[in-house]
């Protein structure tokens, strides 16, 4: 056992670890100082009533981490663990398909669940390690069995068909952002498994096909999928100043407190834009605050550490000679990536909002947790990629 933990040790990722551990804690910093007036005003709570909620979930996040980062990847391959994850997903999906809810601020899609004992539980958030974990098992199997050269779409119906009616279920729930997140993914895990190009566009053909089919049917049986929220926010997207009163009320804003804030920032805990003009700067639009408060270099650092993220889990990928890790590694990294730019898009008008957190930057307990998940995933390929570096170099 003390051998077993001193090759762990000696293998662990230290600087994708502290870069993780760095963000979450200065996420936990700028919760406390954007959500004050939300807690005192809104929720009538003390000021820190956000923040130490945030800290028992980075407790209950950290040990997921560690049971994640030392439980061998390959495992992930398993067909009963897979099954598992699978069968905790139809229970989450269920679920809030039955009593599903919006979140804490009772906005939203209605993409939440109360679990007794933790709170708000949203299954989009477990679904995008759900489908990383499921694509590369599946194609990995597919392997082991043929060359990738000889896959056809129609040999992967399984993975075709869970993955349209994960997509389905979360659009069905009006969580739009998370669907594009969860398509990002699906592309990067093929894209990692080696299949060829050809066979690349083949597969993704028949899941356009699919994903054409899924939108005549949500337009036609649940046609409010374009609500007047919706309409709004593409609206205020293309001049967001026309509706400040509406729908684009949060991004200009948001504008407002970014061009506050210039190159140095107003100081940490001085944003005028938290003390009720911006709703919830706590969660989607936290970086606006960062940005007001502390300038380019609260930008330096989050950009920075995402992307350092990013970059560490696409290196893992490439240097890996196993296709599980590679796949895995290449899914998590463009999973923050793909969420990353969503969130940062929508905050500075790039692109229409779509309520996406900043990954180990905004409050929120799910989001925390899964990602600690895949990033304790992501450090245990890393470790393993690295003993085996070391065997053939020895």
């Amino acid at each position: 056992m003390k051998q077993y933990l001193k090759r762990y040790a000696q293998n662990f990722d230290y600087p994708l670890f502290f870069t993780v551990l760095l963000l979450s804690l200065f996420g936990l910093v700028m919760i406390y100082s954007s959500s004050i007036m939300v807690a005192i005003v809104i929720k009538e709570q003390d000021p820190d009533f956000f923040y130490h909620k945030q800290v028992i979930n980075l407790i209950v996040a950290f040990l997921g981490f560690l049971g994640a980062a030392f439980f061998p990847y390959k495992h992930y391959a398993n067909k009963k663990v897979m099954l598992l994850l699978t069968a905790v997903l139809v229970v989450l999906f269920t679920w809030v398909k039955i009593a599903g809810n919006g979140d804490e601020a009772g906005i939203g899609s209605k993409s939440w669940i109360h679990v007794p004992g933790f709170g708000n539980f949203q299954p989009s958030e477990y679904a995008k390690l759900f489908i990383i974990l499921y694509f590369a098992a599946a194609f990995y199997r597919k392997g082991q069995k043929y060359t990738l050269e000889k896959l056809q779409p129609t040999e992967i119906f399984y993975p075709i068909f869970l993955w349209i009616l994960i997509v389905a279920g979360v659009a069905f729930e009006t969580d739009l952002g998370a669907s594009i997140i969860l398509c990002g993914i699906a592309v990067s895990v093929v894209a990692a498994s080696g299949i060829p190009f050809k066979t690349f566009w083949k597969f993704f053909g028949v899941l356009g096909a699919f994903g054409g089919i899924i939108l005549g049917i949500l337009l036609l049986f649940k046609g409010n999928i374009l609500t007047k929220n919706r309409q709004g926010r593409i609206l205020s997207y293309i001049n967001p100043f026309n509706y400040e009163d509406g729908s684009g009320h949060q991004v200009v804003n948001s504008y407002y407190a970014i061009g506050g804030g210039g190159l140095e920032g107003r100081g940490l805990g001085q944003s005028i834009q938290k003390l009720g003009y911006l709703p919830e700067p706590q969660t989607d639009f936290i970086m606006a605050i960062i940005m007001e408060e502390l300038g380019i270099w609260g930008v330096l650092i989050v950009l920075g550490g995402l992307g350092f993220i990013v970059y560490k889990g696409f290196s893992i990928a490439l240097r890996t000679k196993d296709p599980l890790a590679r796949m895995i590694a290449a899914g998590i990294a463009s999973w923050i990536g793909w969420q990353s730019f969503i969130n940062l898009g929508g905050v500075t008008g790039l692109i229409p909002l779509t309520g996406v957190t900043l990954p180990f930057i905004s409050y929120g307990g799910t989001s925390i947790i899964i990602l600690s998940l895949a990033m304790g995933i992501l450090i245990n390929v890393s470790m393993f990629e690295k003993i085996e570096r070391k065997k053939t170099q020895s």
